[in-house]
């Protein structure tokens, strides 16, 4: 009988990582089938998806409502089927609201379940750790210090670094960048993120692009770089952009480029990695995208902005108005310390995020430091994750096998 592991990845993301941990689990057992929900990269292993994974993509809280039949059914559809026909191991890839109620299930019935990326419980809602204990037999984590969190609890728990220092290079070569996106090689680049969210676009967008016109004052000669991770967030930048014209624009899409490239790896690049890599210092929303621009070892000024309402669901849902620790953005998390400048809510204004750039445009000290501490962050997560993460979904396997028999 074929030895099966079920999966449920729902975000690019864990695509990709669920792929390479695939092709290492098929090199130890050959034949191993994986199935669940997945993208093209797991696809491309061979992984059969019973749905996509855009099937558990939402956006934000209302769209998680608008989206609720299809999660419920999704869900009571895997759920199903795995209880009846269970997998020698279920391995849930972040997605953790869905993931760990499905692992919560599938292990009150023997089946060993791995979680890959822990929640932020060390910002928001530490009580989730029962929950996590409850649900999962052993956690994979991202950062150093969650290892201490889980053993504290009782919860095997491994480090397996951060997939994207193995993907983005410890050196990164600014001028293949620049001249793949047809940049003036001598002036200053601004990377300008404001979010991959509409509500993002919406409330961000317009400060930052204030804050350019402030910073094209002092040089006019600034290039701006803005990636969008879709047509739809293009357009509604756009729509904003003639409301707050800048100069020396430029939008980019994934495929945008000037010049031909033999360079295979960054042919697959998200155009914001093409941004970071060509640019001088980035204005960026909160996010996974403050962790790339780190390990490109790029200075940036961090922003976030809530709506009202937004504010009081996640005060309802977290019981908190701000997280655990001192900082939002995750360089400073990592870094323990403002490494570099956050800017939320009220005190994001066009004028303190002008200053806050300029300074990362212009201050060679400040530029030092930041570059030595953030290569300092890419050494600390650069490990082969998905081998790690391999080894321990074998030893689920076979510890499995062994108290069975």
């Amino acid at each position: 009988m074929t030895l099966q592991i079920g999966m449920v990845a729902g975000e690019p993301s864990g695509d990709l990582l669920a792929a390479r941990i695939i092709k290492g689990v098929q090199s130890s057992l050959p034949g191993v089938q994986c199935q669940g929900i997945g993208g093209p990269a797991m696809h491309q292993q061979g992984f059969d998806a019973w749905f996509p994974m855009h099937a558990l993509t939402v956006f934000g809280y209302v769209d998680a409502l608008k989206s609720l039949p299809r999660l419920i059914h999704t869900y009571t559809s895997v759920r199903r089927r795995w209880l009846a026909n269970p997998p020698a191991v279920f391995v849930g890839i972040d997605a953790p609201d869905f993931n760990l109620r499905l692992e919560h299930q599938l292990r009150a019935t023997g089946v060993p379940t791995v979680h890959f990326v822990g929640p932020s419980i060390w910002a928001w809602r530490y009580e989730r750790i029962h929950r996590i204990r409850e649900a999962v037999s052993h956690m994979l984590v991202l950062f150093p210090f969650e290892v201490e969190i889980y053993e504290k609890e009782g919860i095997p728990v491994t480090y397996v670094g951060h997939p994207l220092a193995e993907l983005i290079p410890e050196k990164p070569q600014k001028h293949i960048s620049r001249a793949l996106l047809g940049l003036n090689p001598q002036a200053r680049v601004l990377a300008l993120l404001p979010g991959s969210r509409a509500s993002e676009i919406r409330l961000l967008a317009p400060r930052f692009l204030q804050a350019v016109r402030l910073l094209q004052d002092q040089d006019p000669d600034l290039q701006v770089v803005v990636p969008m991770v879709n047509d739809e967030r293009r357009r509604e930048f756009e729509a904003l952009l003639l409301r707050y014209p800048i100069n020396n624009c430029s939008i980019i899409g994934q495929h945008d480029s000037r010049i031909p490239t033999a360079d295979e790896t960054r042919k697959q690049w998200p155009a914001a990695w093409r941004a970071m890599e060509a640019c001088d210092a980035l204005l960026v929303a909160s996010g996974t995208a403050t962790l790339e621009a780190a390990l490109f070892k790029r200075p940036m000024v961090i922003s976030y902005v809530l709506s009202p309402l937004m504010k009081k669901i996640m005060a309802w849902k977290s019981g908190q108005t701000r997280p655990y620790v001192p900082w939002v953005g995750l360089p400073n998390v990592l870094a323990r310390d403002f490494i570099v400048p956050e800017l939320l809510q009220d005190d994001a204004t066009p004028q303190a995020l002008a200053e806050g750039t300029w300074h990362a445009l212009t201050d060679q000290e400040h530029r030092g430091r930041v570059e030595r501490c953030f290569q300092t962050i890419h050494r600390d997560l650069s490990r082969d994750t998905p081998t790690l993460a391999a080894q321990v979904i074998l030893d689920q396997i076979r510890h499995a096998k062994h108290t069975v028999s």
